[in-house]
């Protein structure tokens, strides 16, 4: 299945190819590299030279940008009734992942619709998109959890955006692993978790994470704090190797196997590119549901 978001009007991947992709971010052109643009670029394409910033990978790792007219340090865009931050950082990244909108109205429709009070988990929360979409969705609780102080810090500047102050959200910095153990030892219970877990990351006391090695243990523990009737459980995986068939055969050995009533649909995440109607493959996501 390819999940395809056409909906976008503050965003738009304008072209790519060679490893590269130009994206529009409101009003503002930055030039990233991506490793999926796989496929040679269209040459005679100005816009590439119109870009305001470039990100310049550095062969010892990282990298940096280079900036052709001054940007504010940030600035912000929109998503249906969603305001988001944007900001382009040390790694190339800017604070969102626009694929993962697809995923912002499923959660959305899912709690809108689910005529009971709804707790969500969200893990490896990052800046907090989708902990922005539960709320306003209705959720009752969002707990928010991220290993990165600075990440969780602009999660608090997204929740300000949206007028959340009045929502009850946990903003919890922590390693992912520790909190759910912990929550299992409280008897905690949440009716939705979302996990949008990196290949390889550190917890902020230096705990290591593999996503190969640790998401079907991380999975198993999360269905010990899951209530007697989940809403939903979804994961996203931006790790290469890991395939949409590898984590529809773990989601159906775990969940679809204590709820045989759910069901599991795995696919891949995807953006159109509005130069040649093409569109890029950006991971993949699970849901499951009841």
């Amino acid at each position: 299945m390819d999940y395809l978001n056409t909906h976008w009007t503050s965003y738009e991947i304008l072209d790519a190819g060679d490893k590269e992709k130009l994206e529009r971010w409101d009003r503002v052109l930055l030039r990233r590299p991506d490793p999926q643009c796989l496929w040679p670029k269209d040459a005679s394409n100005k816009n590439w030279n119109r870009a305001d910033a470039v990100y310049h990978r550095s062969r010892k790792g990282g990298g940096e940008w280079e900036y052709k007219r001054e940007l504010p340090e940030f600035w912000t865009i929109s998503y249906g009734n969603m305001r988001l931050k944007v900001s382009p950082t040390g790694f190339k990244h800017t604070g969102i992942f626009p694929e993962q909108a697809i995923n912002w109205d499923w959660i959305a429709d899912r709690i809108s619709h689910a005529e009971r009070d709804i707790t969500v988990l969200n893990l490896f929360a990052y800046t907090g998109a989708a902990t922005m979409a539960a709320s306003l969705a209705g959720a009752k609780e969002v707990v928010h959890v991220d290993a990165a102080k600075g990440m969780v810090a602009w999660a608090k500047e997204n929740a300000a955006l949206n007028h959340l102050e009045d929502h009850k959200i946990r903003f919890i910095v922590d390693d992912v692993n520790k909190f759910v153990a912990r929550e299992k030892r409280r008897g905690r219970t949440y009716d939705a978790i979302i996990m949008d877990p990196p290949s390889y990351g550190r917890g902020p006391n230096g705990e290591m994470w593999k996503l190969e090695e640790q998401l079907p243990e991380l999975i198993a523990s999360c269905m010990e704090i899951l209530s007697d009737k989940p809403l939903f459980f979804l994961v996203n995986s931006y790790t290469t190797g890991y395939t949409a068939g590898s984590l529809k055969n773990l989601l159906t050995l775990t969940l679809k196997k204590k709820y045989p009533e759910g069901t599991v649909e795995v696919g891949q995440l995807s953006l159109p590119i509005s130069h040649d109607d093409l569109t890029l493959p950006c991971g993949i996501t699970g849901r499951f549901w009841l």
